[in-house]
């Protein structure tokens, strides 16, 4: 297979306080989700000036991935469209006809299979070319990358620069607690024709970067960041729940790793630097948040090496034992039955 362009998915978040509102309608759009609840998650990003830091992240992932090809003599343009903010995708695969390209290879700003971190991605890429039309250039997403060294050596070194930042005389009673986003149940269990595709990758991450950084901490795997009616169950427990339940079992300090996300976007800043922050702070909890990957060049490395991988030029590098795959069946991961807000 010849590939002549790499586009960079991504999720989109607003750059000013005008964009917030639209942005997020986008992100509901079909939930029937009224404005009055959306203005309450809209005050999380006003809180930040109405700046959402994901997409200066992704300008500079793209930055960096370019300066990383270039080294390695790879001759693909690279691309960036989002799902939810400007650049939409459907704008980036029009300039991707534009330009002549045919086949691209996309990489998505998520580690893990499910609905949202996977499917919703083809499902965004299939929209996309049905928008643009005759000549839309097919994409190919490069495969998950949750047990990826790239992906999981970033992650141990930031515990290991946090756990160095609590008072090593009560390292015996310090918690390791790894967290993702938190998806619906029932989404959960259809997560990858096996079921439960979403927690069982993320479990294998959270043991090899237990194992490689910090192997004498228990850990625990817990949620942040749910949205929806609360009658819908999702996975728990909440960050802040779990941070109650471990100070009552008398653990008096915690470093939380945000291993589901891969930059310190504004729902990783909000929920744990701010909400878990306090949280840890009424109880009296020693709290160090570890930093995502963002642009560290093993990170940068590893999406040069997933598009070698992908055309010949590299053999498979993980670290895990689940199955891996480039293409997903149809009936993978499908979209969870959405209820009146």
């Amino acid at each position: 297979m010849v590939y002549d362009a790499f586009v960079l998915l991504s999720f989109g978040g607003p750059e000013k306080p005008d964009d917030v509102m639209p942005f997020l309608r986008n992100v509901v759009r079909g939930r029937g989700v009224p404005d009055e609840r959306l203005a309450e998650v809209a005050e999380h990003y006003m809180h930040f000036g109405g700046v959402s830091p994901i997409n200066q992240q992704c300008r500079d992932l793209l930055a960096a991935v370019r300066a990383e090809f270039a080294g390695a003599g790879i001759d693909l343009p690279a691309y960036w469209g989002n799902r939810n903010w400007h650049p939409m995708l459907a704008d980036t695969v029009a300039q991707m006809r534009d330009d002549g390209v045919t086949h691209a290879l996309g990489f998505a700003t998520s580690a893990y299979g499910g609905y949202s971190s996977c499917k919703q991605y083809w499902e965004d890429i299939a929209a996309a070319r049905a928008k643009v039309g005759p000549g839309a250039p097919v994409i190919s997403k490069l495969r998950q990358f949750w047990d990826h060294p790239g992906f999981v050596e970033p992650h141990a070194d930031a515990v290991r620069a946090s756990l160095a930042t609590l008072d090593e005389s009560r390292r015996a009673s310090t918690r390791l607690v790894f967290t993702a986003h938190s998806i619906p149940s029932s989404m959960a269990r259809t997560a990858g024709p096996d079921g439960g595709r979403y927690e069982a990758q993320l479990n294998e991450t959270a043991r090899l970067v237990h194992a490689a950084a910090a192997p004498e901490l228990s850990w625990d795997l817990v949620w942040q960041s749910r949205s929806g009616p609360p009658q819908v169950p999702w996975l728990e427990p909440d960050i802040n729940d779990h941070l109650e339940s471990l100070a009552a079992q008398n653990v008096t300090d915690v470093v939380v790793s945000p291993i589901g996300f891969v930059s310190d976007h504004l729902e990783v800043i909000w929920d744990l630097d701010n909400e878990a922050a306090d949280t840890a702070k009424r109880l009296g909890l020693g709290y160090a948040r570890a930093a995502t990957p963002n642009v560290d060049p093993r990170f940068v490395s590893m999406v040069r090496e997933l598009v070698q991988e992908r055309t010949g030029r590299a053999p498979l590098k993980r670290l895990g034992t689940l199955p891996v795959w480039d293409d997903c069946p149809v009936a993978c991961c499908p979209p969870p039955q959405r209820r009146g807000a």
